[in-house]
């Protein structure tokens, strides 16, 4: 009796390191423009640290923000996985947004090579930041502290204590670009500065200030697995009211802080594009109901505002004028 050879098993297809790179939202660099922030404003301070030190911490810290980043988002991926809240914003009712921005939805990942790939991002961020701490010029005790903290809670925003489900999300969306600003600025120069302080409370804002938008448009899909946002909480018209006191409040900083003397005067000048653009961005999104638009122009309105705001650094060390 002729021997027939059983077909072989087909080999598992390779994982295109597209996916990975969508799990981890690398196309959402917001956050990364604290470096070059952080890089004016050592310039700015005028404590003369030589570029052969701040490049390489510079380049370390940097490492660890994507790697948290990358673990962040795989994790909220994983949890959005499991509780079915991105299947419905990310499905077919929702033609605006692209699945294959969600790997774990589409089936080009599986849940087991995420949650993988997120831990070795956490390791990976560890390795960095201590490696930045190691090399920092100054480790004041709140500088070391807070990067630490950010080490053990930046993964966690839906993992572990899942701190955007229970009511905190719009608090770490603005605290992560709080803590990417100033640790980095504390580890460069070993200075806690009124003028710093207030670019990084504005820095933080950005991403704040598109992520509202994002929870308006996925109110069903959270209150359906118990997601808190303040946009399922609150009543449409509160909702409104809270992204219109956050962007009041970003005005209040850019216009006060020169009142208050820890900005030049003409700081405020500068920045009236963005105050004007925020008012535009709220109008669109809470007027004429354009939310992933209003969103759209809020990542957009970030990027030129950390511009303005590193410009405006630059221009104090020409001028001689200092932090």
């Amino acid at each position: 009796m002729e021997h027939v050879a059983l077909p072989a098993a087909p080999e598992a297809a390779p994982v295109p390191w597209r996916a990975y790179a969508r799990l981890a939202k690398l196309d959402i660099w917001d956050y990364y423009l604290s470096v070059p922030l952080v890089a004016a404003l050592v310039l700015a301070s005028g404590t003369g640290v030589g570029a052969g030190t701040v490049l390489p911490v510079l380049v370390l810290f940097l490492g660890g923000e994507v790697a948290m980043s990358a673990a962040m988002c795989t994790f909220d991926d994983v949890t959005g996985y499991r509780d079915g809240s991105d299947a419905v914003n990310y499905g077919p009712d929702a033609p605006a947004r692209r699945l294959a921005r969600k790997p774990l939805v589409a089936g080009t990942l599986t849940e087991r090579q995420a949650i993988r790939f997120g831990w070795a991002a956490v390791a990976a961020c560890v390795l960095c930041w201590a490696a930045a701490v190691a090399a920092a010029p100054a480790r004041p005790g709140w500088a070391v502290a807070g990067t630490a903290a950010l080490a053990v809670f930046g993964f966690q925003y839906t993992w572990w204590l899942r701190i955007s489900y229970n009511g905190f999300q719009e608090f770490f969306l603005a605290a992560l670009g709080w803590f990417f600003v100033l640790p980095l600025y504390g580890l460069l120069t070993g200075r806690f500065d009124g003028f710093a302080v207030v670019q990084a409370l504005v820095f933080g804002l950005g991403p704040l200030l598109f992520g509202v938008y994002s929870n308006t448009n996925d109110i069903a899909g959270d209150r359906a697995v118990g997601r808190r946002t303040a946009a399922v909480l609150l009543s449409p018209r509160g909702n409104a009211a809270f992204v219109a006191g956050c962007s009041a409040l970003e005005a209040v900083l850019l216009v006060g802080s020169a009142v208050a003397g820890y900005a030049p005067w003409w700081f405020p000048l500068v920045m009236a594009p963005v105050v004007a653009l925020r008012a535009r961005q709220w109008v669109l999104g809470f007027v004429r109901g354009e939310i992933l638009i209003a969103r759209r122009l809020g990542i957009r309105l970030h990027r030129v505002c950390c511009a303005l705001l590193v410009g405006v650094d630059l221009a104090l060390v020409v001028t001689g004028g200092g932090l």
